[in-house]
């Protein structure tokens, strides 16, 4: 069974297993957040010290568990275990203090996100330090990420879109769509390959990386397309954690629009995130700035992880299609194989409109306010903290992957590319946010 072999179907199984076993314990009144374990927030280092004493068996058996159930996935796919768990315990032991980096309370203030944390140490370490080669086992970039998709997509029931409201999908819909032509488009006229330019313009309309992974294995990208992508939404996403709160303090916006403006303008779940917080916070210390904190979080929420997330899936398939059915048929002049679109649309997106699903059903009829309160603690907030460590493992797998050396040869036409299309992506954001939907933003509600 060729499906045993494929990442994607073992992604989808994983993760979707660990989200049932959540429902059934949210359902016996439990939860699993014991082994679903993640730092609480420290200031110093005894306060660190104390809770490293009292948690570390449950990181160890995190740790096992993630060795156990990934040393499987591994063998089957064709990785020897004697090679990949070595390599694994790097990556987990690396990642934990990324994670525990990302909870002092000091880490909103100097953006430190245990994503951005966990690339950007990949890049330090592969880049000036140098790592062995043989340790490459352990980075299962695609692997990690797709399960991260799978298990996003049990924290965004479909509920939420209706909670969302038609403006929040309205905006994150004329963004998606028209940050990626304008990617495109460009890209095609810089003679730029149509992989190449449906990878670049799915990493800067949707959610970067996963994005950019995503839709490299429907249109059968070549292997250092994604890496391309990723090395720009990366760039640019870093930029954006400073500049969009910067200039949205210089305008004086409500924490809600600036929040919004973020959510259409950042390209990375963190790195977004990273900068809502960080200027939501500057709401009430006499500034200027209207509005809460929560506000600031609540729009980029309904923005980009709820409105402009779920285009992940859309975008993978309308390409699968187009590849199939035109790009590939004019190359070869054969006839177009339909049953080719759906071998190549990738099987972790079907996970993560299952574990949506699955999730809708469980919250049918609670209103957000009860979903806050009851739901997201006991269910939803352990899974997103798995789905946070396998991010972390992606995001720091990427960074010790990525040579930059290895990326020079692709030349200048894709930074133009993205470019042009970071600066139709903010242009558009600000004039949603701010010009046509400002009042919506600024009066957004956070229960």
């Amino acid at each position: 069974m060729k499906s045993w072999s494929k990442e994607d179907w073992w992604a989808v199984w994983l993760g979707l297993g660990i989200i049932i076993l959540a429902y059934i314990f949210y359902l016996g009144g439990s939860s699993i957040s014991w082994i679903a374990v993640a730092p609480a927030k420290w200031s110093t280092l005894s306060q660190l010290g104390t809770q490293l004493s009292a948690t570390a068996p449950r990181y160890l058996a995190l740790l096992g568990a993630c060795l156990i159930l990934f040393t499987i996935v591994t063998s089957f796919i064709g990785q020897k275990p004697k090679e990949f768990i070595p390599s694994f315990i790097l990556v987990f032991v690396l990642s934990t203090i990324i994670y525990f980096v990302g909870a002092w309370d000091q880490a909103s203030r100097y953006n430190l996100e245990p994503p951005l944390v966990a690339l950007l140490l990949g890049l330090l370490l592969s880049n000036v330090i140098g790592l062995p080669r043989w340790l490459d086992a352990g980075f299962r970039v695609e692997f990690y990420i797709k399960l991260g998709i799978v298990l996003l997509g049990a924290t965004l029931p479909f509920t939420l879109i209706i909670w969302a409201g038609p403006v929040a999908i309205l905006q994150a819909s004329v963004v998606s769509i028209i940050t990626f032509l304008t990617i495109f488009f460009t890209a095609r006229k810089l003679g730029l390959d149509h992989r190449l330019a449906a990878v670049l313009g799915a990493g800067g309309a949707v959610c970067g990386v996963s994005a950019s992974i995503a839709v490299a294995g429907a249109v059968r990208a070549k292997k250092e397309h994604p890496p391309i992508a990723i090395s720009l939404v990366v760039f640019w996403a870093i930029i954006f954690i400073f500049a969009l709160p910067l200039v949205s303090r210089v305008l004086h916006l409500p924490t809600g629009v600036g929040g919004a403006w973020i959510g259409t303008s950042e390209f990375a779940d963190a790195a977004g995130l990273a900068a809502a917080q960080s200027y939501g916070n500057l709401a009430g210390k006499g500034l200027g700035i209207s509005g809460t904190a929560d506000q600031a979080l609540a729009s980029y929420t309904l923005i980009k992880v709820i409105g402009r997330d779920i285009w992940i899936g859309i975008w993978a398939f309308v390409l699968a299609f187009i590849s199939v059915t035109v790009w590939e048929r004019t190359e070869t002049n054969a006839k177009a194989d339909a049953g080719q679109i759906w071998w190549r649309f990738p099987k972790f997106v079907i996970g993560f409109l299952i574990a949506s699903i699955l999730t809708t059903v469980i919250v049918h009829g609670n209103t957000l306010s009860e979903y806050n309160k009851i739901v997201k603690p006991s269910l939803i907030t352990p899974i997103t903290s798995l789905r946070t460590w396998a991010f972390t493992f992606s995001f720091l797998s990427i960074g010790l992957t990525t040579r930059f050396r290895e990326l020079a040869g692709a030349g200048a036409k894709p930074i133009i590319a993205f470019t042009i299309g970071v600066i139709v992506n903010v242009a558009l954001g600000y004039v949603l946010s701010v010009l046509i939907f400002g009042h919506y933003w600024a009066a957004v509600a956070t229960h």
